[in-house]
């Protein structure tokens, strides 16, 4: 397993008293796979995010990626969040190129890598603009190619298109999963969203709340490209509905 989620579990101080966020959740993810974290509000799904992408340490248990502990983020496996993150007063290709200035990569070189992500999602007419001239969706492409660039083996992402409008997010969706098929990159999607963890997954992770723990898992055998009006899109769509609602003792596994 590439990725493997060991027994982990989360708690943080509030009031003096221990709050449990993510309690005892174990999982893994093999090398390539599309998976989607789904849950309400509050159950701490982007929290275990962070934590995979060791942006916080886990209180109780091991995170590991290529059999090495995630102790700290790394170039490896870079993260997404929903806010883009660019410096508003640099251009599309020196956003793109900041983490291979970090690799130390060859200004030349740095400019050709940068460019072919920056083309790859799209974005080659607006390489000279600087954030504020470009839509969100734009601004995430730039996110999205900058991430591409230092050519991390896992990419996390946070709820990176819960901002946008409806027609830009299904835009999105699709380069992502042309991107994932393209790059054969690890993708660990964070959303709320049941229809668009259908859309995206290989496999869906599913969260309870209160305190975060698998209720299940969904296994998605439709091929990629998936129609939303399909009777199986939406056959899957209503059982991972019913398996957010059910109340469960035990981790439930689907095959769809």
């Amino acid at each position: 397993m590439y990725i493997e989620i060991n027994d982990v579990s989360i708690e943080y101080k509030e009031k003096k008293r221990l709050q449990t966020v993510i309690d005892h959740v174990n999982f893994g993810v093999e090398k390539g796979e599309f998976i989607c974290l789904l849950g309400p509000s509050g159950c701490g799904k982007s929290t275990l995010l962070n934590a995979m992408a060791g942006f916080l340490k886990p209180s109780d248990g091991k995170i590991l990626i290529d059999g090495k502990e995630v102790l700290k983020p790394s170039l490896s496996y870079v993260t997404i969040f929903q806010n883009y993150g660019l410096l508003p007063w640099k251009t599309v290709l020196k956003n793109v190129e900041l983490g291979l200035e970090t690799k130390k990569i060859p200004k030349k070189e740095r400019k050709e890598i940068a460019l072919k992500y920056i083309e790859m999602v799209g974005l080659k007419d607006a390489v000279n603009k600087r954030p504020n001239q470009l839509s969100g969706g734009m601004q995430q492409r730039v996110a999205i190619a900058r991430a591409l660039a230092v050519d991390p083996e896992v990419i996390f992402m946070d709820e990176p298109f819960g901002a946008l409008d409806a027609i830009t997010r299904m835009k999105l969706q699709d380069d992502i999963l042309e991107i994932n098929q393209e790059t054969g990159k690890t993708v660990i999607f964070v959303t709320h969203d049941i229809e668009e963890a259908v859309f995206l997954a290989d496999r869906i992770v599913v969260l309870d709340a209160n305190p975060g723990r698998i209720g299940g898992i969904v296994n998605i055998n439709m091929p990629k490209h998936r129609n939303r009006t399909s009777d199986e899109f939406v056959l899957a769509r209503d059982k991972v509905y019913d398996l957010l609602k059910m109340k469960k003792e035990d981790v439930v596994e689907y095959y769809i």
